[in-house]
């Protein structure tokens, strides 16, 4: 029996250099960075003064939401309902919002984040509580706080009856949550599932980090360069923030819908080091980052020398070169690896966000043909320099970008990679370019 087909068919994104799929992408393509100082960290007390935090939101959320219903809403919710608002619209699903009766059951919703609301605890909930003020925390405060109300704010805005859950797994939350909806629909319990993952923007998220003297802080004056996966003088990650959804669709139900089709899932995996074999808390075992890629071809159907861009987890740390040595060592081509880009670079680091904006940013390379480039990485880091003509410094046109790999990598050994392709076709199984548009 042949395996259910799940296509992409709407995309919504919340990034630091741009809001929308469409500005977003044209922000790839120039190179454009978000990263900018950040005034609330210098006056904390942080060593890293840069982040990467989305503009423009509050208008958005303001025109869309009634302030009632804002009331209600964290930051990290915004954020996520923003961005599934525009997929869904993407999608071309119908809005539910004036049927009070509408529940589509074939729909569901993984959203995943990485540290949820601690900046509604931090903020709101401590300082009231410590008060005295237990009584005026509000009949909303439950939801503002819980980790899955990003998802369960979802559900509400467009009826959905099928599963909804948030996920959360680290750093590989967002890209992990695209293969729990692909799992969803393969298996025939759902037609389309919302799938990526938020973060908000809140230095209680990002102190910790600091702390560990993992976040960028030799960068303070030139924000812009601070963010440098794969460099020798990469010094950390930038904490940043936002939203990726995607609608996922059988292809079935997408054609009968005559949907718009931007990309095919075609397969992924998900596993973790075990905390072995050089493996911690907060580094990754190789054999566990190997296996993990290995896996999501095996599922995808893909054989190594197909793949034509690695969108890489990539943070600029000291585990950028073990990543790119994972890399050759799993796809077994050598020295000839596949083009590698790093949007870390461009948004820096949005934590449970990163593996959903990071898989519409693949989705927009594919559909763009083109793959963009890594800023501030032209002193390659030496354990890389084997693989520096796969490098991409500066937006490279690729007409013939068939087939991306996307992996994520988390706090906790833990590892998620997954294979995209092309919205018309896709190079999958030994059955050639096969046409994927409604109607084809």
């Amino acid at each position: 029996m042949s395996r259910v087909r799940v296509v992409v068919t709407g995309m919504g994104v919340v990034a630091p250099n741009a809001v929308g799929v469409g500005a977003f992408a044209e922000a790839l393509r120039e190179g454009r960075s978000g990263l900018r100082n950040d005034a609330r960290l210098r006056d904390m007390g942080f060593a890293c003064t840069v982040s990467g935090v989305p503009e423009g939101v509050d208008e958005r959320a303001r025109a869309r939401f009634g302030e009632a219903e804002l009331a209600a809403m964290n930051q990290n919710m915004v954020y996520a309902a923003l961005a599934a608002d525009e997929a869904w619209r993407d999608a071309g699903l119908p809005d539910p919002r004036d049927d009070e009766d509408a529940i589509d059951w074939d729909c569901g919703a993984v959203i995943g984040t990485g540290i949820g609301g601690i900046d509604t605890v931090a903020e709101f909930v401590v300082p009231m509580i410590q008060a005295g003020k237990v009584r005026r925390l509000g009949s909303t405060c439950v939801e503002r706080v819980m980790t899955s109300n990003v998802s369960a704010k979802i559900a509400g805005m467009f009826g959905l009856g099928n599963q909804v859950t948030t996920n959360s797994s680290a750093c590989s939350t967002g890209t992990e949550s695209v293969l729990q909806g692909l799992d969803r629909i393969r298996s025939g319990r759902a037609k389309r599932m919302l799938v990526g993952g938020s973060e908000a923007a809140s230095p209680h998220i990002w102190a910790g980090f600091d702390s560990m003297r993992v976040l960028a802080r030799a960068w303070n004056d030139d924000p812009q360069a601070a963010s440098r996966p794969m460099s020798a003088a990469a010094g950390g990650f930038v904490p940043a923030a936002g939203a990726g959804i995607l609608v996922l669709e059988s292809l079935d139900s997408a054609l009968e819908r005559g949907a718009r089709i931007h990309a095919e899932v075609l397969g992924g995996a998900v596993n973790c080091g075990g905390q072995r074999a050089g493996g911690s808390m907060t580094a990754p075992n190789p054999r566990g980052v190997q296996r993990c890629i290995r896996a999501a071809l095996a599922d995808a159907g893909v054989d190594p020398d197909a793949i034509d861009a690695v969108s890489g987890h990539l943070t600029a740390t000291m585990a950028d070169p073990l990543e790119i040595a994972n890399w050759a060592e799993a796809l077994g081509r050598g020295r000839r690896l596949p083009m590698i880009t790093s949007t870390k670079s461009l948004i820096g680091h949005t934590l449970g966000a990163a593996g959903g904006i990071e898989t519409v940013a693949a989705v927009a390379m594919l559909e763009g043909g083109f793959v963009h480039g890594s800023r501030n990485c032209e002193d390659l880091h030496p354990d890389i320099e084997d693989y520096a003509g796969c490098v991409v410094h500066r937006t490279l046109a690729m007409p013939q970008l068939e087939i991306i790999a996307k992996a994520s990598f988390g706090f906790g050994d833990v590892n998620a990679c997954l294979l995209m392709g092309s919205g018309t076709s896709a190079h999958h199984s030994g059955a050639g370019a096969r046409s994927m548009r409604a109607g084809a």
